[in-house]
C-alpha cells in the first residue's frame, strides 16, 4: 500500500483550511485517512501551521510520499531537514548530538526570521493606523475651520442685521423727535 502525506480541504467557501493527513494514495482527497498529523491555515498572515513533528518524521522515514504543498510545509517546519540529518547520522558523517545541534541552530534562525516578519507586519499596521489618524485629524481640522468660518459669517450677518435694525430704530426715533421739535418751534 502506497501512502501519501497530503491535505484535506475543510472550511467554507473562500475560507478553507487544511488538515494534514496520512492516507492511502488511492483514497479520495477528502475521504479515508490513516492518521491526522497537523493542520495548515492559509487565511492568517503568516499562515498558521500545526504539526506533530515526531509523527511526520516517522511517516517520512517509513516512506510516505508528501505532495508538493505538504513537502514545502514539511520543509518549512524542518521535518525534511531532520530526515536529511538522520541520513548523515546513519552514514556516520556525524553523531546524533551534532545532528540535533545543527537542527536547533536552523530552528532558532528560522524562528528569528519569522518573528522579524511578524514585527515588521505589526510596525506596518501601526504606521498605517497613525497615518490614518493623522489624515482623519487633518480632515476634522479642515471641517472645523469651515464650520467656524460659516458661523463667523452668520454671526457677522446677524450683527450687521442688528446694527441695521438699531440704526433704523434710531432713525425712526430721530424722525419722531424732529417733527415734534419742529411743531413746538412754530
Amino acid at each position: 500500500m502506497a501512502t501519501k502525506i497530503r491535505l484535506q480541504r475543510h472550511g467554507r467557501k473562500n475560507y478553507a483550511f487544511y488538515p494534514i493527513v496520512i492516507a492511502d494514495s488511492r483514497a479520495p482527497r477528502d475521504g479515508r485517512f490513516i492518521e491526522r498529523i497537523g493542520s495548515y491555515n492559509p487565511n492568517t498572515n503568516p499562515a498558521t501551521i500545526t504539526l506533530n513533528f515526531e509523527r511526520a518524521l516517522y511517516w517520512v522515514n517509513v516512506g510516505a510520499i508528501p505532495t508538493e504543498t505538504v513537502r514545502s510545509i514539511l520543509s518549512r517546519e524542518g521535518v525534511m531537514l531532520m530526515k536529511h540529518l538522520q541520513g548523515g547520522v546513519k552514514k556516520g558523517a556525524f553523531d546524533e548530538a551534532e545532528a540535533q545541534r545543527r537542527f536547533d541552530a536552523w530552528k532558532s534562525k528560522k524562528e528569528q526570521a519569522t518573528n522579524a516578519v511578524k514585527v515588521s507586519e505589526a510596525d506596518k499596521k501601526r504606521a498605517a493606523a497613525k497615518e490614518r489618524l493623522a489624515d482623519e485629524q487633518a480632515k476634522n481640522k479642515a471641517q472645523a475651520e469651515k464650520v467656524a468660518e460659516k458661523k463667523a459669517k452668520i454671526a457677522a450677518a446677524k450683527a450687521e442685521a442688528e446694527a441695521a435694525a438699531k440704526a433704523e430704530a434710531d432713525a425712526a426715533a430721530a424722525a419722531e423727535e424732529a417733527p415734534a421739535t419742529e411743531g413746538a418751534a412754530e
